[in-house]
């Protein structure tokens, strides 16, 4: 029946219909069942007997045509039964030692591998806590770096032209086609003669003497023998010199169109001629050609002007020359009784003021000049150099002796290790630890504080610690040093505050007082909003066009990468927000933040209606150097150093400038001291003065003065830069050039970490830097160079000249000293012999 094989396998896969009886008998549902049970457990070897007979059995059993799948239970198997498996050998096993062994491996190794992820989780994170993030991608360059260098800055007083006739080698027109650095030649002239500068011509004129009194000269000496020097300077500038990118000298009335070389800037001061002679010793290497002019009397004698400043004490000489010319300026109250702080103005001082001042019709009807403190800052272990001394006695010099009293200069010295120099114990440890700090012809006018002193003085402030610095010292705290300083000297009515670190190429007074006169003139509207910006003379024209252009900014608002996708369906952003002009005091939140408001400027009438009238004439209470920008948003480390206010609704408003140089009004300090001492607010170094000016309405200006840049940068390109805030300012965004983007500061000559502005000055100084400049290059032309660039400028100009600039930072600049034996004294000779 080998035939209905195939059949049968079908027959088995069919069940009957569960709507149907089965037709089988007992002997068929008992072998069902047995199928059934057999489907059910597993097969074993004791079973394969039995499995074998009832497969044979079901194999040879017939199966006809009619039975079909109805006939069949629906408890049957569907599936045939498999073939006995034959008996295969047992599997080999490991021997459990060996298991054992495998296993404890394995867990070794995951405990190992854990391990060695949790050490890497630690000396990564150790690692980044002090900033090693390992060898990463080099980051993209800046974009200014791909500028290329300016060149002409490096020129010398050789190539000397009327600055009318100077083509700047930068910025050019737009329309025209810039300079090529490609210039191979440039003409080198005769050495012109120069001149000697005069600063004080307004203190001669009719006008001037109309309304206050006579200068009475004053002296270096106490013989009235040594009069205050002369600096030299040259018309014109180099050929080629590039204009000031940010800034202007026409605005602020300084000249544009001389320069200064070192022996005619430093060499009344003691630059250029020997130890022996009461010079500095420096010098007496590379272009010396014309410096003796500096020193020529007017008889033609040469050297005759060398000033012997071996003996000179600066602080005797500010007050006598304060004495001779008391009259002057108004009475003030004497210093807060302090032994440890110098004055010009002390009970035997005003005491013989009363004495040489005799009353008269005359000194009755003219007006009183207010008188100003530069403070400089300094530290005990700050070494000064022969170049840091020829500054110090150029500021003097210019600001206090020559202007006739007008100006004290001080050196407040912080004392850093306290313990070591317990000043504070009794005067006689003050003043020799002043006396090692200082050199002697400063320690008259030097001043010590300490942190603790300023602990004592201001207690109670909440400190955050930002940055890990303490809220009373140096880095954070400076302003309560200059606020306890103005506190102990009420005879002054502003202070300058000035650092050791900023160099001017041009004359002090000349600086001081046109800045003084300009921000006078400032009329308080739209100033807040006009102080906050560079101002770009390529760019923005002439100052009234920028006046507009702020307005313009201020009350429509700008296009900015925070906003540049409004209006667009499905956007989130917001349409340019409107600043709300600045007018009169913006008061902190809280008002229990206020503190004594009464005597605050009110503005005479509204923002509109105001005719810029309000505020011209009025001296300003806060003067900077850098734009006044909103910290608020911007990505600047310290935009949150702020304490003491209630900062539940945010952050009071608050203004800052970077670097700390400015002038401070009595009424801004005074107002800075009492808001520490009783309500204990503060803010950082840069930000507190700029905030209690903005909360209280006084008169805030920045002054712009010229910046120059040492790369070529597309203007409007600049301008997008440093004034990329919100609506045109610096401030207010985080694309504000004020924080992670002020690595496009680098390039200028004044900036708190600018790297342009020490390389200018060191090599104006004469020095090689970056392997240029220096005695050869001023010297000698290398034939052998081809003129491009700065690496290929080809020398022999002489001296670098350059225009009246500021320039910061400059540090630690040692000037080669030339030795040489004491002065002899020259026996006389005998006639007789």
């Amino acid at each position: 029946m080998a035939g209905f094989s195939a059949l049968d396998t079908l027959s088995v896969t069919k069940r009957s219909s569960p709507s149907k009886y089965s037709t089988l008998g007992t002997h068929n549902y008992r072998r069902s069942k047995q199928n059934v049970d057999l489907e059910k457990r597993s097969y074993s070897e004791d079973d394969t007997a039995e499995d074998s007979d009832d497969e044979s059995d079901y194999s040879s059993s017939v199966v006809s045509s009619r039975e079909t799948s109805g006939s069949y239970s629906s408890n049957r198997p569907m599936l045939h039964k498999k073939a006995p498996a034959q008996k295969r050998a047992a599997a080999y096993r490991l021997p459990n030692r060996i298991i054992r062994y495998l296993c404890l491996g394995l867990i070794s190794t995951l405990i190992i591998f854990v391990l060695g992820l949790v050490r890497m989780s630690i000396v990564s994170s150790r690692r980044v806590e002090v900033g090693d993030l390992g060898s990463r991608p080099a980051p993209r360059p800046p974009t200014w770096e791909k500028f290329e260098f300016l060149t002409r800055y490096y020129g010398g007083i050789r190539t000397l032209v009327p600055f009318s006739e100077n083509k700047p080698e930068y910025p050019s027109p737009e329309d025209e086609k810039p300079l090529s650095n490609d210039t191979v030649i440039t003409p080198i002239r005769d050495l012109p003669t120069s001149k000697s500068f005069e600063p004080y011509k307004n203190q001669t004129s009719p006008s001037y003497l109309k309304e206050y009194l006579p200068v009475q000269e004053c002296f270096l000496d106490d013989q009235s023998s040594i009069r205050v020097p002369r600096l030299q300077y040259y018309h014109g500038r180099p050929s080629g010199f590039p204009d000031n990118v940010m800034g202007s000298y026409e605005l602020l009335g300084l000249p544009e169109d001389i320069c200064f070389e070192r022996f005619g800037r430093f060499g009344p001061y003691g630059y250029g001629y020997a130890l022996k002679y009461g010079g500095t010793g420096t010098g007496q290497h590379g272009d010396t050609e014309g410096s003796e002019l500096v020193w020529r009397d007017d008889s033609g004698t040469d050297g005759a002007n060398q000033i012997d400043y071996s003996n000179i004490n600066w602080g005797a000489a500010q007050k006598r020359c304060y004495l001779a010319n008391a009259a002057r300026f108004e009475t003030k109250s004497s210093v807060t009784e302090l032994p440890t702080t110098f004055s010009v103005v002390d009970k035997g001082i005003e005491q013989r003021r009363i004495e040489n001042s005799k009353p008269s019709n005359l000194t009755s009807t003219k007006k009183h000049l207010p008188r100003n403190a530069v403070v400089i800052r300094s530290w005990d272990t700050f070494e000064y150099r022969e170049e840091d001394i020829l500054h110090l006695r150029a500021l003097i010099s210019e600001l206090s002796l020559g202007s006739g009293a007008e100006y004290d200069v001080h050196l407040l010295v912080q004392v850093k290790d306290e313990p070591a120099n317990p000043i504070w114990a009794d005067a006689d440890t003050y003043q020799k630890h002043l006396n090692e700090s200082v050199p002697a012809e400063f320690r008259d006018i030097a001043t010590l504080w300490s942190e603790t002193q300023m602990l004592m003085v201001y207690q109670g402030i909440f400190d955050t610690f930002i940055r890990d610095r303490p809220v009373h010292g140096p880095y954070r705290g400076l302003q309560m040093a200059m606020q306890y300083f103005a506190h102990t000297h009420p005879e002054y009515d502003f202070f300058w505050h000035w650092e050791i670190d900023i160099r001017y190429t041009g004359h002090y007074y000349n600086l001081f007082s046109q800045i003084d006169s300009w921000t006078k003139k400032q009329p308080r509207k739209g100033l807040w909003e006009r102080s906050s910006r560079f101002y770009i003379p390529s760019v923005h024209g002439s100052w009234e066009d920028f006046k507009q252009m702020v307005r313009v900014q201020t009350e429509m608002g700008t296009e900015s990468p925070d906003n540049i996708w409004a209006g667009i369906k499905g956007s989130k952003a917001e349409r340019p927000k409107v600043d709300k002009p600045i007018w009169g005091p913006e008061r902190p939140h809280d008002s229990q933040d206020w503190f004594e408001i009464e005597k605050d400027p009110v503005p005479p009438t509204g923002y509109d209606k105001d005719k810029y009238a309000w505020g011209v004439g009025e001296d300003a209470d806060l003067i900077t150097f850098n734009p006044l920008f909103d910290p608020e948003g911007t990505t600047w480390l310290l935009e949150s150093d702020i304490t003491g206010y209630n900062a539940s609704d945010g952050l009071p408003p608050r203004r800052a400038a970077i670097v700390t140089a400015s002038r401070m009004s009595k009424r801004l300090l005074n107002t800075m001291h009492r808001e520490t001492a009783f309500k204990k607010h503060h803010a950082f170094s840069e930000m507190w003065a700029p905030t209690t000016a903005l909360h209280h309405g006084y008169k805030a200006v920045y002054a712009p003065h010229p910046v120059y840049v040492d790369r070529e940068w597309p203007t409007a390109y600049l301008a997008g830069v440093m004034n990329a805030g919100r609506n045109g300012a610096t401030g207010g965004a985080r694309t504000s050039v004020f924080g992670e983007k002020e690595h496009n500061l680098l390039g200028m000559s004044w900036y708190y970490n600018a790297g342009f502005a020490p390389n200018l000055w060191r090599r104006w100084l004469g020095f090689k830097v970056n392997n240029e400049g220096g005695e050869e290059f001023e010297l000698t032309v290398d034939e052998g160079r081809d003129g491009k660039g700065v690496n290929g400028m080809r020398g022999g100009e002489g001296r670098m000249c350059l225009p009246p600039m500021l320039i910061h930072p400059v540090k630690n600049v040692e000037l080669p000293v030339e030795e040489s034996p004491e002065k002899e004294n020259i026996p006389e000779s005998n006639p007789d012999a």
